[in-house]
C-alpha cells in the first residue's frame, strides 16, 4: 500500500511540476497481461501437469479419510475398544501425513507460480522496454489507481509478447 501511495506521489509531483508537458506516458495493466499473454497461460498449463499427480495423490487420500471416519462413526456402538483406537490412531497418522502433503503442495505449487511469474515479468519489462524505447516514452507505469485508455499500451505489450512466442 505504501508503495502504491508513493508512486502515486511520484507520478502526482512529475506532473504538478510539468516536466512531462511535452512528454509521452504510458500505462501497462499487469493484471490483463497475467490474465491474457500467452506465456501465463502456458505457465499456467505446465504447472497444472507437473502438480496433477500430487493433487490427485492428496484427493485420493482425503477421500480415504473419509471412508475412514464415515466407517468409524458408523462401526463406533459395535466396535471392540482396542479395534475403536486402532481405527482411530491409523486415521489420526493418515490424517498428519495428509496434512503435511497439503502443505508441502500449497508451499511448493507457490513457490513455482512466484518463479514462472518472476520470469513472465522479466519478459514483460524486457517487452515494454522495447516499446518505450522504440516509440519514445519518457514513462510507463505498471501500477496505477487510474489510467486513461488512451495512455494504456497493455494490448500491444501483449501483442508483442505473443510475437515473441512464435
Amino acid at each position: 500500500m505504501l508503495k502504491k501511495f508513493l508512486v502515486s506521489g511520484f507520478a502526482l509531483a512529475i506532473f504538478s511540476c510539468g516536466a512531462f508537458a511535452e512528454g509521452k506516458i504510458g500505462f501497462v495493466n499487469s493484471q490483463k497481461i497475467l490474465n491474457d499473454a500467452p506465456q501465463a497461460a502456458k505457465a499456467k498449463k505446465k504447472i497444472e501437469k507437473d502438480f496433477e499427480k500430487r493433487d490427485q495423490d492428496l484427493q485420493r487420500i482425503a477421500k480415504q479419510l473419509q471412508g475412514m471416519q464415515e466407517n468409524m462413526d458408523k462401526n463406533a456402538v459395535t466396535m471392540a475398544e482396542s479395534d475403536r483406537r486402532t481405527k482411530e490412531r491409523e486415521f489420526n497418522d493418515l490424517n498428519r501425513d495428509f496434512q503435511r502433503k497439503q502443505r508441502e503442495f500449497r508451499e511448493d505449487l507457490s513457490q513455482r507460480q512466484n518463479e514462472e511469474m518472476a520470469s513472465i515479468f522479466e519478459r514483460v519489462n524486457k517487452v515494454i522496454k522495447q516499446i518505450a524505447e522504440a516509440e519514445k516514452y519518457d514513462v510507463i507505469f505498471q501500477e496505477a489507481v487510474y489510467a486513461n485508455p488512451r495512455i494504456d499500451i497493455t494490448d500491444r505489450v501483449i501483442k508483442a509478447l505473443g510475437d515473441g512466442t512464435k
